[in-house]
């Protein structure tokens, strides 16, 4: 097994801080929800926030498609959802990454429907050549190659998120 480095933890940092400073301005004088995404955008969230200098309240939700191991149903199950009600917030889904966007395209769709003030995305990443259920991401940290990543959140088989990079895996 190898990785090799694909971000490193200064490019990943640097990309951060830019979208906070862009979130900082569009919600100046506003309170923020920020929803990370489980388990792979904790790392990202985490950064992210502490680099917001608005009113923030944090709460996770967590979402898995089921199918067989090709293919997906179509259908996304919630696994653990939020503890706070959204009606009338701003909120800020956070997720590692979009590939197909079944995931949240799903997951922005049940936001919405509990009525919010507004429902923005932020991915640390995005894979325009798996991508068949488009979403728009409102702030996008890296656009990326067809690459099988982990580090930073991400894993490979529940291993690699404690990574400070994002990698590309090979065996």
């Amino acid at each position: 097994m190898a990785v090799d480095v694909y971000l490193s933890e200064e490019e990943i940092a640097n990309r951060i801080q830019q979208l906070a400073d862009q979130i900082n301005k569009d919600y100046a004088g506003k309170e923020l929800t920020v929803v990370g995404v489980l388990n792979g955008a904790f790392m990202f969230t985490a950064d992210l926030i502490r680099k917001l200098n608005i009113p923030v309240e944090l709460d996770f939700i967590a979402a898995s498609s089921y199918g067989d191991d090709t293919s997906s149903s179509g259908q996304v199950k919630i696994e653990w959802d939020l503890k706070k009600e959204i009606k009338g917030k701003h909120i800020l889904l956070v997720e590692d990454i979009v590939d197909t966007g079944l995931t949240i395209k799903s997951l922005k769709a049940l936001l919405g429907s509990r009525e919010p003030a507004s429902v923005k995305l932020a991915s640390l990443l995005f894979k325009p050549a798996r991508n068949v259920h488009p979403v728009d991401i409102d702030y996008l940290a890296f656009e990326i190659e067809d690459k099988f990543v982990i580090g930073y959140g991400l894993d490979y088989t529940g291993k690699y998120r404690e990574l400070p990079y994002i990698g590309i895996y090979s065996e």
